[in-house]
């Protein structure tokens, strides 16, 4: 599987930008050229593209800090299908827990 980094904007040459359209209603438009002034951006386009990659890399390290890797996707789901019984001291504590839970009521 191949993620994108959020690392690869340091990348990006002159040769290699694209161009982005959006049809938006005016109130909308309208909305964001406010919050770009309010913000100090030079230019809607500034704000637009600044917000929409401050959100993907948000994204994008929620994604990769709940499963980074296939390995990880693989022990953590054995881990949920096959889970290992419990030993003496987790059974221990359980029930010490359960006490104290009857003994606090």
């Amino acid at each position: 599987m191949i993620l994108f980094s959020y690392s690869m904007e340091k990348q990006l040459t002159l040769s290699e930008k694209a161009r982005f359209d959006a049809k938006i209603p005016r109130i909308q438009k309208e909305l964001f050229e406010y919050a770009a002034s309010l913000g100090g951006f030079r230019t809607l386009t500034d704000f637009i593209i600044n917000a929409v990659q401050e959100k993907a890399n948000e994204i994008i390290r929620e994604h990769d800090t709940i499963i980074t890797t296939e390995k990880d996707r693989e022990i953590f789901f054995n881990a949920f299908n096959n889970p290992a019984e419990p030993n003496r001291k987790l059974i221990d504590t359980a029930k010490r827990y359960k006490k104290f839970i009857e003994d606090n009521k």
